[in-house]
């Protein structure tokens, strides 16, 4: 069983509150995971950047929505205690309390925006509907959700440009991304070091630091991922030619994927070769900003609790 989405936390938040006295966030979220008999697994899950479990993401949007709806009280940094609102829903017990259940308290309604729902009844789409956020991710879910939707949109594209582009403009695009990633010294270095064109790929060597105390040996391979595999031979290959310069190092690009036994094989060997296949390719293109330009930037902001803290 995966997480429940935030939704499911606003009834056993009334729940756990309704025992009466004030609760800490922290004290709330324990007690509704044991309430809702939350695993460990649950409970390890986490949001989609990684940077939280997602019980307590969850449950803390719940109570800020609970909150906006008059529900909750909110006492002071990081307290909550039920409000006689939240008593009366209790009272009523309805089957789960949810966006469409909210929308029938003014507060919640004003809050975001759009029109009363009388008893809590399932409202059409409206602009209002939206802007509460009725998926079940909770807004900060819902930006990560789009933002990797719309990452990953751009990365399946940067890879259909290259296939498309020419060898050369490849040639030219790792030796960006490599500078880019801090390797190969000056953009002169990079380029005469790797200027050398094999068959719809490059080879060459490039600085790993610009001072050049190391080398790093390359090989690049334009294939279209639906024809053609880089498979152990390949890299192989590549391997032996290490040997044959004494180098230590070396990366194997593609805009394909490897197989398992080129894997493994890397695993096994005592150099020390990185594969890169097309997904990643794609992935330090974004990330480093190459072949990519930034068309809209949003900052997500939170209160800053300790700002309001009165020593």
């Amino acid at each position: 069983m995966a997480c429940p989405d935030f939704q499911r936390f606003m009834l056993p938040i009334l729940d756990v509150l309704a025992k009466g006295g004030e609760r800490k966030i922290s004290e709330i979220r324990d007690l509704v995971a044991a309430h809702m008999k939350l695993s460990e697994a649950d409970r390890a899950e986490r949001v989609a950047s990684g940077r939280k479990f997602a019980y307590v993401d969850r449950c803390n949007w719940a109570c800020s929505y609970l909150r906006q709806a008059g529900l909750v009280d909110w006492v002071r940094r990081g307290t909550y205690r039920l409000a006689p609102a939240g008593a009366k829903v209790l009272q009523a017990r309805p089957a789960q309390v949810d966006l469409a259940y909210l929308r029938q308290f003014p507060a919640f309604v004003e809050w975001i925006g759009g029109e009363r729902v009388p008893g809590g009844e399932e409202p059409g789409e409206t602009a209002g509907e939206v802007a509460s956020g009725a998926s079940s991710a909770t807004p900060e879910e819902q930006i990560e959700i789009g933002y990797t939707a719309l990452r990953r949109s751009v990365e399946a594209e940067l890879i259909a440009k290259i296939l498309g582009a020419s060898p050369a403009f490849f040639e030219n695009l790792v030796v960006e991304l490599l500078l880019a990633m801090g390797y190969g010294g000056s953009r002169s270095d990079a380029g005469e070091a790797i200027g050398r064109s094999g068959d719809d790929g490059l080879d060459g060597i490039i600085k790993e630091d610009k001072l050049g105390l190391d080398a790093i040996y390359l090989q690049a391979k334009r294939y279209d991922p639906a024809k053609h595999k880089v498979s152990r031979p390949d890299v192989q290959a590549f391997a032996g030619s290490l040997e044959g310069h004494r180098a230590r190092k070396g990366v194997f690009i593609t805009t394909s994927t490897f197989t398992s036994e080129a894997n493994e094989y890397v695993a096994r060997i005592e150099k020390k070769i990185v594969l890169i296949d097309g997904p990643r390719l794609a992935r330090l293109l974004f990330d480093h900003g190459v072949g990519v330009r930034t068309k809209q930037a949003y900052e997500v902001k939170e209160v800053d609790e300790e700002f309001f803290l009165d020593d």
